[in-house]
């Protein structure tokens, strides 16, 4: 066996025979690291593969079993429960609360006689003990060990022979003896998810990673770890704020993009069932600068309230500061009006939150943050019982948007009585409801005006 060095990246995993101080595929600096590894000098070895057995993709196949909890938001982004045999990673910021949320949910597994492992590489026994006890979790039985040798975990469950629910807390701190790289490194972190994920399936447990985010708020580590999972969730939320935000990005048993809503208190996580009224409670009336925007994220429509602020600047450049939305989006939507509605936005410094500390990225949200940006500057305020959705081209037309029947029954439901959305948008007419169809950003703009 001869022992070769070479350099991997942790951002993106690449291999680099030599040391750089940037990756040549991502351009991130200083994260090639030294790996060295196994390689065999002689012949590779020729052995005899065997024939596939192919099957019919029009035959009959069983549901997958699924473990509900007590937590309807977490059975909606999964898709109805854990499925037996999966595996789920959750990313998110320190302090989020992805350890009290999993913590949770072992104390429900554990209630109901299922086989809770809670493994951890960060805490000791105390320190789980203590947010246990304020989560009200001391008569469950959860077995808890702190330990980081992931051919010991993977042996236990071997052996336990009892399907089981096994959460790592974090895939960072594990590693494996057979690799001389250190525990977090790309090789280590593959190694030992994989290790993880084949004893879990085996024993038809159910494994849940805990996984470190970068800066950028992606997932630490390789980028095939997303891969190797069934279902790849991320916890979101402002330390300012108590709400947080479940949102599944991969999911090979339900649908993406869905959300469940949290709110953190002293004794836990709290589910928010409607999120819509939550968010909406703190709305005052006759104020300029703020519009509802019907969202949907993921199946579930949510009310968002979008606020702005546009203040002429003293500045040689003037500040774009936004909160939970993107600012290239901001950028390119005061252009348009600049250009195509004459309001001029160049020379103000223009401040916009998304209420409650969502982050949004939906293009549908566009029309409101043109109407809330429009009633600040001309300091209008805006029809308390308006919603708005529609996405802005270039050329300042309004275009539409998926499912605004659904975005309308939230509305309505909600009291909001007057919708404002794109001219070709087909909707079912609801006698009560009022709806403004506008073609073009300068409809817009004349319509919040003229209410003067």
């Amino acid at each position: 066996m001869k022992i070769t060095k070479q350099y991997i990246c942790q951002s993106c995993g690449s291999i680099h025979m030599k040391w750089n101080g940037k990756c040549e595929q991502c351009n991130e600096w200083n994260s090639l690291i030294e790996e060295t590894t196994n390689k065999s000098t002689g012949p590779l070895s020729r052995s005899k593969g065997r024939i596939i057995n192919f099957e019919l993709l029009n035959t009959e196949t069983k549901d997958h079993p699924r473990l509900k909890t007590n937590l309807e938001e977490m059975d909606r982004v999964m898709g109805g429960g854990f499925v037996l045999g999966s595996a789920t990673l959750i990313g998110g910021d320190p302090g989020i609360g992805k350890s009290t949320l999993l913590l949770q949910l072992t104390g429900y597994f554990s209630k109901i006689n299922q086989n809770c492992l809670y493994i951890s590489g960060e805490e000791s026994l105390s320190q789980v003990k203590m947010r246990s006890d304020r989560l009200g979790l001391k008569n469950t039985n959860i077995q808890f060990a702190s330990i980081t040798n992931a051919n010991d975990i993977a042996h236990t469950i071997k052996t336990i022979n009892k399907k089981s629910i096994l959460i790592i807390d974090s895939i960072q701190t594990m590693y494996l003896p057979q690799i001389e790289s250190a525990p977090g490194t790309v090789s280590q972190v593959r190694a030992c998810a994989n290790e993880l994920i084949m004893a879990a399936k085996a024993s038809d447990s159910i494994l849940i990673l805990i996984g470190h985010v970068t800066k950028d708020g992606s997932i630490a580590g390789p980028r095939i770890l997303e891969h190797m999972v069934d279902t790849v969730l991320y916890f979101e939320g402002d330390n300012h704020f108590q709400y947080r935000v479940l949102r599944s990005i991969k999911n090979r048993f339900g649908p993406t993009n869905e959300i469940g809503v949290f709110e953190m208190l002293s004794n836990g996580l709290r589910q928010i069932v409607n999120p819509s009224e939550l968010f909406l409670s703190d709305r005052k009336k006759n104020v300029s600068g703020s519009a509802i925007f019907a969202g949907l994220e993921g199946t579930r429509p949510i009310l968002i309230e979008v606020q702005a602020l546009v203040t002429p600047s003293t500045l040689p450049s003037p500040r774009r500061t936004i909160v939970g939305w993107d600012i290239a989006r901001l950028s390119m939507l005061c252009a348009v009006l600049e250009a195509r509605c004459k309001i001029h936005l160049s020379s103000m410094d223009i401040f916009l939150n998304i209420a409650g500390g969502l982050k949004i990225s939906e293009p549908a949200a566009d029309l409101a943050v043109a109407a809330a940006l429009i009633s600040s500057v001309r300091n209008i305020p805006l029809s308390f019982s308006s919603v708005y959705f529609g996405e802005v081209g270039l050329t300042g037309e309004i275009r539409k948007v998926p499912q605004p029947e659904l975005r309308i029954k939230e509305a309505y439901k909600l009291g909001f009585d007057k919708i404002t959305l794109p001219s070709k948008q087909k909707v079912t007419i609801k006698e009560d409801l009022s709806y403004v169809n506008i073609t073009l950003l300068s409809d817009l703009v004349n319509l919040i005006t003229k209410n003067v």
